[in-house]
């Protein structure tokens, strides 16, 4: 049995191939997948989860539905990058496979109780599902092995806004929470930008193999609506696979070219600066660190884990 991972997500995009990665993987033993407020229709992340484990083989895993909104705030969803429903816009999937019964907060704490010192968190979404895990659960930080974030925006600009990165954004006072009470490793915005960006080969050799490849042709559909709109907003044919990295250093951790611990907060407050994510990474502030920091990751390394997962339907075929 590999590592032993709840996957936290608002399955849209990029979270489809991250769970993906997971379930084609040996070394990532996938225990659920929680379900969040984000992307897009809550309903329909719920169902676009479904249909990614279904399209792996991995129907049996369960999907638990979680927080509906977040813990305090109003927020947008993001069918404006990727597409009506989540899925490029074109496929809204109807498995008829049914929810587990328990609530999505239930299933981590008592997970996490049942296991200790044996359950990763890969959260993907916004962090409002976690945060009310840590209310439920004081020990929870003791309970986990590692939690894993795709979040924030280490000292660049956001994708949401100038001041910060969609997740974050979304559920300000969840990260909030959850900064102060786990040990957390973030993967963030700005290392997405430079360490997982596909361009035009890179995205022709999916395409070449979408006939062949039911993943790779998955691929190729729900990336439809984020390349127009990376065409339109950054001026070239690219995709970004941020949640992907996390799934990807669980698999091979190796691929972690540099990290840093330093001292992470998150504004809360609604405002210019809602979601900012402050990462003192020169120490000014004399606050004791308390997250680990992923600075760079192996691009090229990622890039094949990738094709291979998507391509062959084995993510460490060259490891």
């Amino acid at each position: 049995m590999g590592r032993r991972v709840i996957v936290d997500t608002d399955t849209a995009g990029d979270d489809t191939q991250a769970i993906v990665l997971a379930a084609l993987s040996d070394r990532i033993e996938i225990e659920g997948v929680t379900v969040a407020a984000g992307n897009v229709d809550f309903d329909r992340e719920v169902e676009n989860a479904r249909y990614t484990l279904q399209l792996t083989g991995s129907a049996d895993v369960p999907v638990y539905e979680g927080a509906r909104s977040p813990l305090m705030k109003e927020y947008e969803t993001a069918e404006y990058v990727h597409g009506e429903g989540g899925l490029g816009g074109d496929l809204f999937p109807d498995t008829g496979i049914p929810s587990a019964d328990q609530h999505a907060v239930d299933f981590i704490v008592e997970t996490a109780r049942e296991n200790p010192g044996e359950i990763t968190l890969a959260c993907i979404a916004p962090l409002t599902n976690v945060a009310l895990a840590c209310e439920r659960e004081p020990e929870l930080n003791e309970l986990l092995d590692e939690v894993w974030i795709m979040g924030g925006n280490v000292n660049c600009l956001g994708n949401v806004t100038p001041a910060a990165e969609y997740n974050f954004w979304v559920d300000p006072d969840a990260a909030k929470i959850v900064l102060d009470e786990l040990d957390v490793t973030l993967v963030d915005w700005g290392v997405t930008v430079r360490d997982s960006l596909f361009g035009t080969e890179t995205l022709d050799r999916i395409e070449d193999a979408a006939d062949d490849s039911a993943y790779a042709d998955f691929y190729a559909t729900i990336t439809e609506s984020v390349r127009a709109f990376n065409e339109e907003t950054m001026g070239q044919d690219a995709t970004t696979q941020p949640d992907s990295l996390v799934t990807a250093c669980l698999i091979d951790p190796d691929l972690i070219e540099a990290e840093g611990r330093y001292f992470v907060d998150v504004d809360e407050r609604e405002g210019m600066t809602r979601g900012y994510t402050l990462v003192d990474e020169n120490g000014v502030l004399g606050e004791d660190p308390n997250a680990r920091v992923i600075e760079s990751i192996d691009a090229d390394g990622f890039r094949e884990m990738f094709l291979d997962a998507l391509i062959h339907g084995d993510p460490e075929r060259s490891l």
